[in-house]
């Protein structure tokens, strides 16, 4: 499994977290460094970012891919759409969650959530 992470650094812990929630090792992660420009398009800068990420076409619609989605919500629904449209379907995302009282402010990983699956259950309510 390939981690593609668009927001804060992973660290060991959280690798470890996630590891355990997949119920294996995290294969290999690719820091994508992540900043949003208010003047160029979002769509534009998805794409950029997109393509800067040294994964074939191929790679795309054949690896296992878990995003850790930017925290900026318009970039997160850009990246999905354009992923989906690299990769066919939606890709798992990771979920965090605050841990309460830590300083500086720290997170866990508490669930993969398969947006495809997601999807696939909507479509049944059409």
């Amino acid at each position: 499994m390939i981690l593609i992470n668009f927001s804060h650094p992973i660290t060991k812990h959280h690798r470890e977290e996630i590891a355990q929630l997949i119920g294996r090792p995290i294969g290999s992660i690719i820091e994508v460094k992540t900043h949003f420009n208010s003047e160029i398009s979002i769509a534009e800068q998805m794409r950029l970012l997109i393509d800067s990420i040294a994964l074939t076409a191929e790679e795309w619609q054949t690896e296992e891919l878990l995003i850790n989605l930017p925290s900026l919500s318009i970039g997160a629904a850009a990246l999905l759409a354009e992923l989906h449209g690299r990769c066919g379907y939606f890709p798992a995302v990771v979920r965090w969650a605050p841990i309460e009282n830590s300083l500086p402010p720290q997170f866990e990983a508490i669930e993969i959530v398969n947006l495809q699956g997601i999807r696939n259950q909507a479509r049944e309510k059409r």
